[in-house]
This record gives C-alpha cells, sequence and structure tokens, in this order.
C-alpha cells in the first residue's frame, strides 16, 4: 500500500520532477522570466500540502530559507503570481500533461494495471465544521445557509496496490455517476491499460458495461442494483452475468479507491476554498495532483553515521547504477555475486552524490 511523504523538502522535490517532465521552462519566449513554470508549479503544490492559501504559503518560504534553496528561487514570489500562474498551469489540458508524467514517473516501464477501481464523492465548499452544519439545520429559521444545493465534484480511477490516481475528472453535483464512468474510463486508458475496473453500484448500467468489455477489453465488475429491487433477471447480457457470476473476492478491491478518497480528504482537506465554480475545478486538480506527488517513489541513500537522505529522481537510477557497479564488480578480490546498493561501500556512493546535481 501506498505511504504519502510528510515532508515538505521531498514534496517539493518530486514536484519539480514532475514538472520538468510536463511543462516547458516558460510559458512564453517573451515572458518575464523571473520564475520558472517549474517553481511555481512547486509552490502551488506546497501551498496544497501544507493546507494554506496563496498569502499562507509566501508567507511560509519567507520563514523557510531553505525550501527557497530547494526551488532555486532568487526571491519568494508574490501570493497575486501563484494566483495566476494556478490559472493557467492548472488548466485542462496543463493538468493533463501534469497527470500523465506523474504516472509515468510512478509505474515507469509498466503499462498496465491489474487491478482498478472507480468512484466519485462530494467536497464541502465551505470550511465549517461539520457539527456546525448540523446544528444550524435544527435551527427553525437560521440567519445563514448552511446547506447547499450545489457542491464539488471529484470523480477518480485508481490504482488498487499503490492507490496512485490514473485519472480524476472534477465537476458539480449532485449528479449520477453513471455519465462519470466511459469519461474516466477513456482518461486513464490513454495513460496505462487496466485489466480489472470495480465500481460500486451507482455506476450501474448495460452500456457501461458494454463500454469497458466491448470497447476497451477491461474486465468490469459493478454490482447489478441499479433501480428498484426486483426478482426478475436485469436487463442486458452483462448486467444478468453480474446477477449471476458475480465475483465477490475481486469486488473488495473497491474499499481501495474510498481509501485513495480519504487520503486526499484527510491530507489535503475536504473543502475547496474557491468561490467560483472554475476556482474549484483548479483546486480539485492540484489535489489530485499533491496526492500522486506524494506517494511518488525515491530511492534514499544514508550517511553512515548521520542517516542522512538523499533524494534520488527516476531518470539518474540507471546513470548511479552504471557508475557504481562497475567499479566494484572490476576489482579482482571481489566475488562476482550481483551487487545491490546494500553490499556497495556507502561511503563511495556518498563521494559519487556530493558532486552530482540531485545530491542536494
Amino acid at each position: 500500500m501506498a505511504r504519502t511523504s510528510k515532508s515538505p523538502r521531498a514534496v517539493l522535490l518530486a514536484a519539480l520532477a514532475t514538472a520538468r517532465r510536463a511543462l516547458p521552462l516558460y510559458s512564453h519566449r517573451h515572458s518575464p522570466k523571473k520564475f520558472t513554470q517549474h517553481q511555481l508549479f512547486a509552490c502551488l503544490v506546497l501551498k496544497c500540502f501544507l493546507k494554506t492559501d496563496y498569502r499562507g504559503v509566501v508567507a511560509h518560504l519567507s520563514d523557510c530559507p531553505s525550501l527557497v534553496e530547494v526551488l532555486e528561487l532568487a526571491s519568494v514570489p508574490h501570493y497575486t503570481t501563484l494566483q495566476k500562474a494556478a490559472r493557467r498551469l492548472l488548466s485542462a489540458a496543463s493538468a493533463r500533461r501534469l497527470l500523465d508524467a506523474t504516472v509515468r514517473e510512478q509505474l515507469g516501464r509498466k503499462r498496465r494495471v491489474r487491478r482498478s477501481a472507480i468512484d466519485s464523492t462530494g467536497l464541502e465548499a465551505t470550511a465549517a465544521s461539520g457539527y456546525f452544519v448540523r446544528r444550524r439545520t435544527r435551527v427553525g429559521t437560521p440567519w445563514k445557509t448552511v446547506l447547499y444545493h450545489r457542491f464539488p465534484k471529484l470523480g477518480v480511477v485508481c490504482d488498487v496496490q499503490t492507490h496512485f490516481i490514473l485519472a480524476a475528472q472534477e465537476g458539480q453535483g449532485p449528479r449520477p455517476d453513471i455519465a462519470d464512468f466511459q469519461p474516466l474510463v477513456a482518461a486513464a486508458l490513454r495513460r496505462v491499460g487496466l485489466d480489472r475496473l470495480v465500481a460500486d453500484a451507482g455506476y450501474d448500467s448495460e452500456p457501461n458495461h458494454v463500454f469497458a468489455r466491448r470497447s476497451c477489453g477491461v474486465r468490469s465488475i459493478i454490482p447489478p442494483k441499479h433501480g428498484r429491487p426486483t426478482t426478475k433477471p436485469a436487463r442486458g447480457r452483462y448486467r444478468r452475468l453480474m446477477q449471476t457470476r458475480f465475483d465477490e473476492e475481486a469486488y473488495r478491491d473497491r474499499v481501495q479507491v474510498e481509501t485513495v478518497i480519504s487520503m486526499v480528504k484527510r491530507r489535503l482537506e475536504p473543502c475547496v476554498r474557491g468561490r467560483t465554480v472554475w476556482t474549484q475545478r483548479y483546486e480539485l486538480r492540484l489535489k489530485v495532483l499533491t496526492h500522486n506527488v506524494m506517494i511518488l517513489l525515491r530511492f534514499q541513500l544514508f550517511y553512515r553515521a548521520g542517516r542522512t537522505p538523499f533524494k534520488i529522481p527516476n531518470e539518474f537510477r540507471r546513470s548511479l547504477a552504471h557508475a557504481l557497479f562497475p567499479t566494484v564488480d572490476s576489482q579482482p578480490n571481489r566475488s562476482q555475486a550481483p551487487v545491490t546498493v546494500k553490499t556497495a561501500s556507502l561511503a563511495r556512493v556518498v563521494r559519487g552524490a556530493r558532486g552530482a546535481p540531485w545530491a542536494e
């Protein structure tokens, strides 16, 4: 199962690596070139990670020079700079490229996911506590409305084994989940192949089964409970198949997508701060990207005494192995057994890491 990073420095490094794979250095050739898009995206990820607003992340960077050094910033950006960057970097096209980069970084050469799940959830449009909302609903004539006819809605497709989000779709609720099934599955298949997909009864429909099984080659498992309870056979071939040969053991994977939604709400707040529909969508996209960035794996090398970690991106793994292992194997007194980072000399690893650009 996944373990999210709790270190702001590690999250910043992973966000910078993701932005470098997905975005150009500057948005335009005539841009001021005071801050790169990679730096601005990392600041936005840090804002979501710290559960604060634009002014709060600027104050945090001003108080933490070490984070400014990680970002290689000449100065701390103004909060309006981050607000304008969010509209550009979290647009639909840019967010899609960033999500593609996180999936490629996580999966590497892997091109198929054996077990996946889909679900959607609603988030609060205010930071009011649930207790306050329940208490105000019992008042006869409340002076302030606390119930909302519209709320931000997020649908996700995730890898069951790693809790990594493969596709996401933001919108407004309340609305049925059936219409979100095909766009989410198609978005996930553009990044990686799926073998099995489980969903709850909210996605139950014969067209969804036909789209998944015939058009996409994905084994869909959805309980046939949509509509009024009845003892009659369900309409449609695949819904009747779910009635007679439902895979209960495979359907247990659906609880993992609930875990993913819980991780997003617990670690990155169960509410959005935006007031308009578009700003709320920007925040939902940022939550998805921040969740993936917090899960991205990194090699860690430690000093023998202080055990200070080095965060090494994926693109330097092969160069590190090529630089270390041939030198160890070339010594005549050593056996020809396979050499790993644990059996190699840590002193030699640290000496090589000090001169590398990623050993900061």
